[in-house]
């Protein structure tokens, strides 16, 4: 069987991350991975001097094409890789870690997407092994969270299966079999930023695939580090990817339903812009 650093390549998506990037590509070189591209959504140039010396691709569209974008493009500079390891700059990927992804893809033929555990810098688990929400299960999360963060529908939306499955992981950090990313097109370029996870992993389910968490695949996330520079039209663009979302996915008296949807949303967006006016 060929090495990992054969079947495996990763594409990071770079927003200013500076030395959280250099970090991030260090650890999968240190996994064995030698193939790395690396797609500048910051200003033009600010991606080099993170990665100097670090044998990196770089990717330069001079604009930011927003994730899902960024990530196609980086896919598209690869060639020969039957796995993408897909990543924001400001994970840290533990040893290990990609040959355990590998391992479970090999264990399961018709998974197309796989996620690690993602911990947060203190060391707690950070819920990215989730269940696709219903409408009331959206609608609920969506106005409580802000005020409640633990509520019940949150607490249940952002958790697995009782049988211990998933729907989807976080894009955060995941690897996906390429023949499975190319047949849905890769990510929805509709979609900036937020969910466009949650549709790949609804998108690849729909052509039969399947999606797994893999526990044993420990990475670190210093969540939120490139949102930092764009809070408030990244509240916006999550308000806008949760309703596409809920029309690409909504079917029968569900999609009719879409219109309180989009009011449910309006009116989360009111309650965290009182909530946060700075945000």
């Amino acid at each position: 069987m060929s090495s990992i650093s054969e079947r495996v390549g990763a594409v990071v998506v770079d927003f200013h991350a500076e030395s959280a990037l250099a970090q991030c590509v260090d650890s999968l070189r240190l996994n064995g991975l030698v193939d790395i591209v690396v797609v500048e959504n910051g200003t033009p140039g600010s991606t080099h001097s993170a990665v100097t010396g670090r044998g990196v691709t770089i990717v330069e569209p001079g604009l930011n094409l927003g994730y899902g974008r960024g990530v196609n493009r980086g896919v598209a500079q690869m060639t020969g890789r039957e796995l993408v390891l897909i990543s924001n700059p400001d994970v840290v990927v533990h040893h290990g870690a990609i040959e355990a992804l590998v391992a479970a893809f090999d264990a399961q033929p018709q998974v197309a997407i796989v996620g690690p555990q993602i911990r947060r810098p203190d060391g707690s688990v950070y819920p990215s092994h989730r269940v696709f929400p219903n409408f009331w299960l959206a609608g609920l999360h969506a106005l409580l969270a802000p005020m409640w963060p633990k509520n019940p529908a949150t607490r249940r939306y952002r958790s697995r299966h009782a049988d211990g499955t998933v729907d989807w992981v976080s894009g955060a950090c995941f690897m996906v079999r390429r023949d499975a990313f190319e047949q849905i097109g890769g990510f929805d370029e509709r979609y900036f930023m937020f969910a466009e996870d949650m549709t790949l992993c609804w998108d690849v389910r729909q052509r039969g695939w399947g999606v797994a968490a893999v526990d044993e695949a420990v990475v670190t996330h210093v969540e939120g580090l490139s949102r930092q520079r764009a809070t408030r039209s990244m509240v916006w663009a999550h308000h806008r990817s949760a309703l596409r979302f809920e029309w690409h996915t909504a079917t029968g008296l569900r999609r009719a339903l879409v219109p309180l949807a989009a009011l449910v949303l309006g009116v989360r967006l009111l309650v965290v812009a009182i909530l946060h006016p700075k945000g």
